[in-house]
């Protein structure tokens, strides 16, 4: 099952790597296509036929969970990294934009007065 895994990426990974130095045309990406789905029922084919399949899954869970928390926790590690730049970011611009906003506030209520007293300046 493995084995089936990493050669369905090594294939993929080759035939992106050829797909990327040229344009293929619709016809060769088809074909590619039936190519890879025919490949990847022959192996699932395979593997039900080996009726391996729990104990594949189980073997594949039993190494994937440990990587999954690692990833996590590195994960968390980042987002932590990441909080810690722009949390200061984030306040220095809320500082900077601050007189802006004010600035544009106060224009805007200008605006606002002028039109609503041309307004009864009509309907008067």
């Amino acid at each position: 099952m493995k084995f089936s895994l990493i050669a369905a990426v090594v294939v993929l990974a080759l035939a992106q790597g050829s797909f990327a130095e040229e344009l293929p045309s619709l016809e060769r990406m088809s074909q590619y296509f039936e190519e890879i789905k025919t490949k990847m029922t022959q192996e699932l084919t395979d593997i039900l036929q080996n009726q391996d399949l729990a104990n594949h899954a189980q073997n594949i869970q039993t190494h994937l969970e440990p990587l999954a928390a690692k990833f996590q926790e590195q994960l968390k590690t980042v987002a932590a990294n990441v909080e810690e730049q722009i949390k200061p970011m984030a306040a220095s611009m809320g500082t900077q934009f601050q007189p802006m906003f004010q600035d544009f506030q106060t224009q805007l209520e200008a605006i606002v007065q002028r039109v609503a007293e041309q307004a009864k300046a009509i309907t008067n």
